[in-house]
């Protein structure tokens, strides 16, 4: 058996189809006549794509040894991977910017309650005024 190291990935995927077809070839006597129409019909169909590839790896080459694979298409290929990515940091940042200005109308809120009443801010840290809520609270639940 001739066992030659292909010199390409293309010719070791050439040998990989020859043998592969010469593998399905072997019981085709035994088949019946449709069935024989039909898989010679797929083979051609499979033969014309095979011819079409190599204008396809034109466009698009992939190599196999780890280095960066170079992908055809065009700017419009560019500009189609990048916009999804600017969407997602355009929605994170506007998400940001909305949750500081709710923290900060939240805060303006407390403080303007707390200048505003009655008591002095001065009271809410005082631990008796916060003892007198309590039991304040603890009254109006009886």
């Amino acid at each position: 058996m001739n066992t030659k190291v292909p010199t390409s990935s293309f010719a070791a995927e050439d040998q990989f189809g020859r043998r592969i077809a010469a593998r399905l070839s072997e019981g085709n006597q035994e088949l019946p006549h449709d069935i024989g129409e039909r898989l010679r019909v797929a083979r051609a169909q499979a033969v014309a794509m095979r011819k079409q590839a190599p204008q396809l790896r034109a466009a698009s080459t992939v190599m196999q040894s780890g280095h960066v694979a170079t992908m055809g298409g065009g700017w419009w290929t560019r500009i189609g991977s990048v916009v999804p990515l600017l969407a997602l940091a355009a929605g994170l940042i506007t998400i940001s910017v909305m949750q500081d200005e709710d923290r900060a109308s939240e805060l303006a809120e407390v403080d303007s309650a707390l200048l505003t009443d009655d008591l002095p801010p001065a009271a809410y840290t005082d631990p008796g005024f916060a003892q007198f809520l309590k039991v304040k609270a603890d009254g109006a639940s009886d």
